[in-house]
């Protein structure tokens, strides 16, 4: 076996990251800054890492054309991995309902059933479109927010807070919510370019 260039090593250690994220989220680590846990300020640092991992590890294939059929497979794995478990970390620690990773998670699934079928009928790749760029975006920014608020998500509609916390809760639900509906966007123009291919043999 070859040895793995930088952008698949970047790739793997993305995936790492994950379990210690989880395994953090099931310890009561005692202190707090800014009011908020420290396990909360360690998950959102490992998040980020791994969020900046996902930039440079596209980039670097690209650029110095070390683009593999290991990263095509894995990068999009390690993606999914991370933000689903971060979601699902984040309704565990009831800062976010559970309809959000259930849109997420039917989107993924969808998408993902409609590349293999492109794949095996016509031997396609399918590029992730517009919004799948904007979803990825907004979903990284809501969950690094999110870690690091001291409320869930909406509470600015039932709950008297400082003027910061309003303000930082309005910023995390609008980019959650916005998250969201760039999810279903992306979903759709998935199934909407893929209709005459899912749909020709009913």
């Amino acid at each position: 076996m070859k040895k793995m260039n930088v952008p698949n090593k970047l790739t793997v250690i993305r995936i790492c990251i994950v379990p210690i994220i989880v395994i953090i989220s099931l310890i009561n680590i005692p202190g707090e800054f800014l009011g908020i846990p420290i396990e909360y300020w360690l998950m959102d640092i490992l998040f980020i890492i791994a969020s900046i991992t996902d930039k440079l590890d596209g980039d670097l294939a690209r650029k110095n054309n070390q683009v593999t059929n290991f990263g095509k497979f894995l990068d999009p794995i390690a993606d999914k991995i991370l933000v689903v478990s971060a979601f699902i970390i984040l309704v565990g620690e009831q800062k976010l309902p559970t309809w959000v990773p259930i849109i997420v998670i039917f989107r993924e699934f969808v998408v993902s059933a409609y590349r293999l079928i492109t794949v095996q009928s016509n031997g396609k790749v399918i590029a992730a479109n517009k919004w799948g760029k904007i979803k990825t975006a907004f979903q990284m920014v809501a969950i690094i927010m999110a870690f690091i608020d001291k409320y869930p998500y909406g509470a600015i509609f039932t709950t008297q807070m400082s003027t910061f916390s309003f303000v930082w809760n309005l910023v995390v639900t609008v980019i959650m919510t916005f998250s969201v509906i760039a999810t279903i966007f992306s979903g759709y123009e998935y199934l909407k370019g893929g209709k005459d291919l899912i749909f020709k043999d009913m």
